[in-house]
């Protein structure tokens, strides 16, 4: 009788224990990936395995990993300006657009995106594509994991760096090689905000062969990139402004 008692005792810490020791692996990985580069990550592991499964033989993953004083200031600006103008202020998550996105949802309108660069840079980095509730938690889950250890700089210097930018084209470092022919600090405004203008969906619209949508857009990010007050607005000088435009 007291073994009978005692094993949903013993089942219960041995959640707890293995519960406790994830908590404390996944908080170890992120406060590493702090200072080092991540080499790969979750999505781009998925494109590969994608890719071969499919069958895809001239498929080639680009990725060139490169630090935040090598890419010129126009980058993150853009990124930020086009996908998440709030995030030099929020922790992680922006609960207006949260409540936009399910308004329009309600209302029956085209959803618009919610996710802050720091979701996707959780979702990118540890992540798989998809939609479920299970991928939701454990994206808000790393996403505060992130927010707690990372400062914002280290945030955007990843997120630009595992960002797909082109169909097998992970990151800056590859996206300035293989469309513009010119390392990353040399990137001017322009440029900066064509690769921003195709993040929301990268194997659709092209950076080097443009539609009218995908121009138009890039014009709306470079004036966006203006009115926020160029880079010094990534230091959180200012109030945010989200004037998204999608």
């Amino acid at each position: 009788m007291t073994s009978r008692r005692s094993l949903p005792i013993r089942l219960l810490r041995l959640f707890a224990l293995l519960l406790v020791s994830w908590l404390a692996l996944t908080w170890l990985i992120v406060l590493v990936l702090r200072f080092v580069p991540p080499w790969t990550s979750a999505v781009m592991m998925e494109r590969r395995i994608g890719a071969i499964v499919r069958g895809e033989r001239d498929f080639h993953l680009q990725h060139r990993w490169v630090p935040w004083s090598q890419v010129s200031p126009y980058v993150p600006l853009a990124m930020v300006a086009g996908e998440d103008q709030k995030f030099p202020f929020h922790h992680g998550f922006d609960f207006d657009s949260i409540q936009d996105a399910m308004d329009a949802a309600d209302e029956g309108r085209r959803l618009r995106g919610a996710s802050t660069i720091s979701q996707q840079t959780a979702k990118n980095l540890f992540l798989w594509n998809g939609r479920s509730f299970v991928r939701k938690g454990l994206e808000a889950y790393f996403t505060v994991l992130i927010e707690l250890t990372w400062p914002k700089q280290r945030i955007l210097e990843v997120y630009m760096n595992l960002a797909e930018l082109g169909d097998g084209i992970y990151g800056v470092g590859a996206a300035s090689d293989v469309f513009f022919h010119a390392p990353p600090s040399r990137l001017g405004a322009a440029q900066a905000a064509r690769l921003a203008a195709v993040l929301p969906s990268p194997r659709r619209f092209h950076v080097d062969r443009p539609t009218a949508y995908v121009q138009s857009r890039a014009n709306w990010i470079q004036q966006q990139m203006a009115q926020l007050g160029g880079p010094a607005y990534l230091q959180g000088r200012q109030p945010a402004r989200d004037t998204r435009h999608r």
